[in-house]
Parts: C-alpha cells; structure tokens; sequence
C-alpha cells in the first residue's frame, strides 16, 4: 500500500523541487513526491515499447529473460588481421576468426559477407547455400585482441548484446551500452501524460493504487502539516 511519508531527505528534495518548478501542480508535486519515496526513475525500453519503474527493474526482467546478453566464443586468426589502431568497428568470421576493420576495407560488410560464404570451414547451409553468419564488434577491448599478430589461433570467451548482437569484452561492457544507448530514462509525470507505450504490469498497478483520489488526499494533508509548503498548499486548493 502507498501511504504518505515525510521525512528529512524527501523534504529537502521537494525544496529543491520548488526551487527548480514555479508555481507547479497538485500532480506535478505528488509525482515528483512518489518518485523520491519509492526510488521511482522510469525507463523506457524501446524494443519493448514497454517502460518500467526504474533501470534496476528492467535489468532485472531482461536478465531472468535471458534477453541482455549471452556468453560466447571467438576464433582470433594466427597472422596479421586487416585491423589497425583506428579501426572503430570489425566484423568477424565464426569459423576461422579472420577479421575486417571499417578503416582498412573499402566495403568491410560486402568482404565478411563475400568471405564467408566462401569459407572452407564453414560447413553451415540452408537450402544448399552457406550460411553468411558473421559477429559484429565496436568494442575496443575487442578489436584489440585481433590487431596483435598471433603464431597460432585462439579463442577468446565474449559476450554478445541480446539487443543487438554485437559483441563485448565482459558483461559489464555489454550492460554499460545497453544503458546508454537502448534505454530512455523518463519522469514519472511524462510516464502518466503519454498513450503510446505500455507501463510494465507491477509498475502500472503502483501508479493505479497511487494515483487514487485517496492516496493524493492524504498527500495533500500531509504537506498542509508542513508551514513551509502553506504556499503551494493554497495555490493547489484556489485552482
């Protein structure tokens, strides 16, 4: 159950609120309230269309889900790859590790794509053809391990984004992108004015328990207790 809470921390966030939100509204400030009492930060998921209560929550979701990442492994030719120091991006051959860099090919996704489907050791069809499967990369830690000219092959444990496909160094390399690139953070007020996502199942009961005319009665009784918010107290009874 949502009940109104006051303590020391909140106050001093809704302070801050007041400061930074002139004259702001009854659900405006309530919204603002919720979010420093439940550790409420809205994350949209674009891929989902879905958002959720916070980055924590979703995280959570995707990896119960298996949909963040997985564990693979990568073949690093021996000899020297077509990749350099200021290569941003290589793609991959599954079958022998020979590596194309987006700096030292003049159409590196044609030469994967020409590669393997002439590779000798990929051995891969449907329907008769060779398949043209192939890893994609932008990590440096990554692109790293196939600028080194190597004596013999090796093969080196990677992570791969379930998002993307994309692969990474370590987990906490695929979670980082993810975060940054794949998410939107959102505010709880955007969260209740938009109709064209869908609010996560245990999310969107919160908000509809939350957002009774009961639970915003006992906010604003709540803050009418408190002498320094008598101002906006007023203005929210006068609209």
């Amino acid at each position: 159950m949502v009940t109104a809470v006051m303590n020391d921390k909140i106050k001093k966030g809704l302070k801050e609120f007041f400061e930074e939100v002139k004259n702001p509204e009854l659900l405006e400030t309530y919204l603002h309230y919720l979010g420093l009492k439940e550790k409420i930060a809205p994350v949209l998921f674009p891929q989902e269309k879905r958002i959720y209560q916070s980055i924590d929550q979703l995280m959570e979701h995707l990896e119960k889900e298996g949909k963040l990442w997985r564990e693979t492994e990568i073949k690093v030719q021996f000899g020297r790859q077509n990749v350099n120091a200021e290569t941003k991006k290589i793609y991959i051959c599954p079958f022998t590790g020979k590596a194309f860099g987006d700096n030292t090919c003049l159409n590196p996704q044609d030469a994967i794509y020409d590669w393997v489907s002439k590779c000798p050791e990929n051995t891969e069809r449907v329907g008769g053809m060779r398949v043209k499967r192939f890893y994609v990369s932008e990590d440096p830690k990554v692109i790293a391990e196939y600028i080194q000219e190597r004596s013999t092959p090796i093969i080196k444990k990677v992570f791969s984004s379930a998002v993307t496909g994309k692969l990474f160094h370590s987990k906490e390399d695929v979670i980082r992108d993810f975060k940054a690139n794949h998410t939107r953070q959102m505010t709880f007020l955007e969260v209740q004015n938009q109709n064209r996502f869908e609010i996560e199942e245990s999310f969107l009961a919160f908000c509809q328990e939350a957002l009774s005319q009961e639970r915003v009665a006992e906010f604003v009784e709540m803050m009418a207790a408190e002498k320094e918010f008598e101002p906006f107290i007023s203005d929210w009874f006068e609209e």
